[in-house]
């Protein structure tokens, strides 16, 4: 078979899985890097200012900002996601039920693998922690080496260079909107909102902030009205203090800890090697009968 020789990048045309051959993605994952970025987000209302797939275009934008630093593959944003409690039956957001959204995430990095990529990193730019974790460790029974992050509570700026904690469609996603696709941006309606939570705020952990003592992750219980008879704007926070600068600081130093993680994983595990050892097809119902691969011992040790 004849092999493509030229390319716009080393190796392959683009940092998007989807923009490659199919030769030229199982090439890259054998001979340069192994390491797929799954960017993960949602359609979901974000205010009269921000489009409906703010979450999934900033997913997007990290994962690219990350993938140029670090040599890994982007795999295609599903761009729906699963949704809290809160968020159903509120007009421009469609939801996901957790379940169809832990098969997506699975379906995906199954697919992936079968074209050499052996470390998975999924960024997520939306509340959906309940299914991605749920789906990891699925996927680390079948042995597959994935970490499933959430872009903010990865970053934890604590208000370093935001004025206020993130919550939604407000200062920090604003920021982060006109940093990677202000285009799409209306500041000129931009306003202000509030939700009415149903215990006091000392109680939770705002995406992005540093936890103290006594506080619960903001989706530990059912702490939110209905967004649909609570929201008169579909924000909460005050986007109007958003700006460019801001979500240039935000991604770009994001974008740092993402590769500065992912270069410790390509260290330790070489491309080719999968960190777990083993591949499970059989789910829950093959754990008692692992076996490693010639690159680990019977423990699953990495061999020296």
């Amino acid at each position: 078979m004849k092999k493509q020789t030229e390319f716009k990048l080393d190796k392959r045309d683009s940092v998007w899985f989807q923009d490659n051959t199919a030769a030229v993605n199982c090439a890259y994952a054998k001979e340069v890097c192994d390491i797929a970025i799954l960017p993960i987000g949602a359609i979901e209302q974000h205010g009269p200012h921000c489009p409906c797939g703010s979450d999934s275009f900033n997913a997007m934008g990290i994962a690219e900002a990350v993938a140029r630093k670090s040599g890994a593959m982007i795999l295609a944003c599903p761009m729906y996601g699963s949704h809290p409690a809160h968020h159903w039956g509120m007009p421009g957001t469609i939801p996901l039920t957790f379940e169809t959204h832990v098969g997506l995430l699975t379906d995906i990095v199954r697919g992936a693998a079968n074209a050499g990529f052996n470390k998975f990193l999924i960024i997520s730019a939306h509340g959906q922690t309940m299914s991605m974790f749920e789906a990891v460790h699925k996927l680390g029974i079948e042995g597959y080496f994935t970490i499933g992050s959430t872009w903010y509570d990865f970053l934890r700026d604590n208000k370093k260079t935001l004025d206020t904690f993130m919550w939604h469609a407000d200062e920090a996603e604003t920021s982060v909107a006109l940093s990677l696709y202000p285009d799409k941006v209306h500041m000129d309606l931009a306003v202000p909102g509030k939700a009415h939570g149903l215990i006091d705020s000392k109680w939770k952990i705002a995406p992005g902030q540093a936890a103290g003592e006594g506080m619960l992750y903001h989706f530990e219980g059912t702490f939110s009205l209905m967004e649909k008879d609570d929201l008169d704007t579909g924000v909460i926070g005050d986007p109007t203090n958003a700006s460019k600068e801001k979500g240039d600081k935000i991604v770009e130093r994001c974008a740092d800890l993402y590769c500065e993680l992912l270069e410790e994983v390509k260290t330790k595990y070489p491309c080719g090697v999968n960190p777990l050892g083993f591949r499970n097809p059989l789910g829950y119902n093959g754990t008692n009968n692992i076996q490693y691969d010639a690159m680990h011992d019977e423990h699953g040790n990495l061999k020296k």
